[in-house]
This record gives C-alpha cells, structure tokens and sequence, in this order.
C-alpha cells in the first residue's frame, strides 16, 4: 500500500487492490503510478466529485492516449484518512464541477 499527501495534507491510501482496478477498468493507465501519485500531492485543480469525493486534476503534455489531463477521483474521510477510487485521462476537465482549489498562475 501506497500513501501520498493530498493537497489538503491528508493522508491517501492507494492499495494494490484498488491500483488493480484502476487498471482493469483503465488500461491505458499501466506505468502511470507516479503520475497518479504526483497528481494527488501536487495538481492544478481539484474539483468536487459525486457522494463526498474530490477529482485531483493535473495537465501532462503528453500521456498515453494523447489526452493532457489525468483525473484522480479520491475520498478524504476527515483529515486523516482517505483514499483513492479512479484514475483516468481526459482532454479537458469537466466544466460542469464545482471548482474547490486552482493553482493560480505566477
């Protein structure tokens, strides 16, 4: 089991089992653990998620489906404890989310 920081400096649990669905439900994703962990400690935007779960979003140049941004769905349970749902790229975020933080621009 992995645990990263989030953003907030909870602690986030990204277990073998979920990390194993990730990539059953995701392919495209195999060789991005690092990302998927750097995005949780370090993205661009987070965005609110479904039923209580926060979306980290980080913009890469290059991925491997030529899609620019990687999405980490997680769930901070209070702050110390949380875990991650999904991972997955996308071209652009969804514009139809609450933003809750945005990296501003030096």
């Amino acid at each position: 089991m992995i645990v990263i920081y989030s953003r907030n400096q909870v602690p986030i649990r990204l277990s073998q089992e979920r990390w194993e669905h990730i990539l059953r439900r995701h392919p495209e994703m195999a060789n991005q653990k690092d990302r998927v962990l750097e995005t949780l400690s370090d993205p661009d935007l987070i965005q609110e998620g479904d039923l209580d779960t926060l979306l980290a979003i980080r913009f890469y140049g290059k991925s491997p489906l030529t899609r620019e941004h990687l999405v980490v769905g997680c769930r901070e349970v209070d702050g110390t404890d949380g875990f991650v749902l999904t991972a997955y790229y996308t071209s652009v975020p969804s514009k139809r989310r609450a933003i809750v933080w945005k990296r501003s621009k030096s």
